[in-house]
């Protein structure tokens, strides 16, 4: 059989291909953003898509489902909250064609606004997690977990990070299993979760993850690895194989499918080794589970809760070093590198002006956000995708009218279209008077320069409708529209001054390509 050396987002994509997966579709996000880019490139058979938002991407998979076809929907932990609506109703409607959701959490915060740890969300939602640890994993339980979705009528979760989405490992090529569509059938009482609905559908998934629990002991997914048993160490995901670099001669529960967890494994490895670790990256998951499970065990107070894990972080802890050192060192010898806007950004000339006129600027997620740093350290708020708009209303509406005649938001025109457009929505409607400056850049620039709505092609290459945002904003009642080329700045900062003191709301749209697609 061939090999292939492949980073952990192509094994996945290559998964979900010989799975006979026919849809897939998602929203760009570090680290998941290559399994699309990757199907689109290599997988045509996969019928792939850009959706403006995580919402809208799990909403076309799993529409896909129902229709009887395999499908898959790809984020980054924080999409998954944006997701988080139709991710617990489809837990209730289950499935007709296998659907797999990939959730690529980020320790260590690379390129994101926190370290969340969804786990949590799989419990929650009462959904089937698989956690690879390595590329050749990544591509096996992604085809593993259509079959699992089939078998039990679950969606079901493949939880990467960054150290498995972006390290490359050997991976066997097979072939594409050609999977027909399946029937459709109307079934209300099963797709359409009304009350009298909801009831029943919740006692089934109650059912369900019984008999996950079973499989999850039974499956092979968790595994014993025997070697003495003096210590015992439980672990997951790319910590698995840390703890097999540092500990070979320590026995070793693997664990593969992180919920269910298997109670009979645990119980089986616990009850026979003298001590019992926990490795895992960020939250307690698996080690508070354990202790529920009546069993005494080392993890959260020797192994930091914050950051990436590396195989000297394990070395430390386990082997005798003193608990206090083992915290993350996150400065190493060379002198920092911060990022910053690329030479010539577009976005770095409405910083310098939003500087030199000292005004509140209340952020986004994007390229733009390194507006917060020198030379410009031009930025003072930023929540999630969308939110600059919304905090820029309640920064008015908690503060008054001089607020907001010294203070705008600003967001990208891919993070407008991702949920900044009911933010425009809900300010208008709630009578503020602030001003918005949109950032068009032409592109999804920050993970890559991916297409959107905006840009008229498809994540397939396809030339599409290009979304009109001068004629959006205005659609959402925003009367005062300014269309300006951020490097024409003597016209830019006349312009914002002019916006702020507007008492009714206005939208700039600074409009330049990106540097690096010019």
């Amino acid at each position: 059989m061939t090999r292939q050396l492949m980073l952990g987002n192509e094994a996945i994509a290559r998964g979900a291909w010989e799975a006979g997966c026919r849809v897939a579709a998602g929203y760009p996000g570090t680290p998941s953003t290559e399994i699309l880019e990757t199907i689109a490139r290599d997988y045509r058979d996969i019928k792939a898509q850009w959706s403006p938002n995580e919402k809208v991407a799990l909403e076309v998979a799993a529409g896909a489902s129902v229709a009887g076809a395999r499908s898959l929907s790809t984020m980054k932990h924080v999409g998954l909250n944006v997701a988080a609506d139709p991710l617990f109703t489809f837990s209730y409607t289950g499935v007709n064609g296998g659907l797999v959701i990939i959730n690529a959490d980020d320790p260590g915060a690379w390129s994101s606004q926190n370290e969340q740890d969804n786990r949590h969300i799989s419990r929650a939602a009462k959904l089937p997690m698989l956690d690879p640890s390595n590329p050749a994993e990544a591509k096996e339980f992604t085809k593993l977990a259509f079959e699992i979705s089939e078998k039990y009528d679950r969606p079901v979760i493949v939880r990467t990070t960054t150290r498995i989405a972006h390290s490359q490992g050997p991976v066997e090529l097979g072939e594409r299993a050609e999977v027909p569509l399946k029937d459709f059938v109307r079934d209300p009482k099963k797709y359409v979760m009304i009350p009298a609905h909801a009831r029943p559908r919740h006692v089934f998934v109650e059912q369900q993850i019984l008999k996950l629990k079973e499989y999850s002991s039974q499956s092979g997914l968790n595994k014993i690895e025997w070697r003495n048993k003096k210590r015992g160490i439980i672990s997951n995901g790319v910590a698995y194989q840390y703890v097999r670099e540092v500990c070979p001669d320590d026995s070793v529960l693997k664990i593969g499918m992180v919920w269910p967890l298997p109670d009979e494994l645990i119980k089986e490895f616990a009850s026979q080794v003298e001590e019992l670790y926990v490795v895992e990256e960020l939250d307690p998951f698996i080690e508070d589970y354990v202790k529920a499970l009546g069993f005494k065990v080392k993890g959260k107070d020797i192994i930091p809760v914050c950051g990436e894990l590396t195989p000297e972080i394990v070395d430390k802890a386990l082997n005798g070093k003193d608990a206090e050192k083992v915290l993350p060192e996150y400065a190493g010898a060379l002198p920092g590198r911060p990022p910053g806007l690329c030479k010539g950004c577009p976005h770095a000339f409405v910083f310098n002006v939003l500087k030199k006129l000292d005004v509140v600027v209340n952020g986004d997620i994007g390229c733009y956000t390194l507006g917060v740093l020198p030379p410009y350290s031009s930025m003072h708020s930023q929540g999630c995708m969308g939110a600059s708009i919304g905090m820029h209303l309640g920064f008015e509406k908690a503060r008054g009218d001089e607020m907001a005649r010294h203070s705008v938001a600003v967001i990208g025109d891919s993070t407008f279209i991702h949920s900044g457009i009911t933010s425009l929505i809900d300010m208008v409607y709630n009578r503020g008077t602030g001003t918005v400056i949109i950032m068009d850049n032409r592109v999804t620039a920050m993970t890559g320069h991916q297409e959107n709505p905006a840009t008229g092609k498809t994540l397939m290459g396809d030339d599409t409708y290009e979304l009109d945002l001068e004629m959006m904003v205005k659609a959402c009642g925003v009367k005062r529209v300014v269309v300006i080329d951020p490097k024409n700045i003597e016209e830019l900062e006349k312009v914002i001054k002019e916006e702020m003191a507007a008492p009714e709301p206005s939208v700039i749209m600074t409009r330049r390509k990106c540097i690096l697609k010019k």
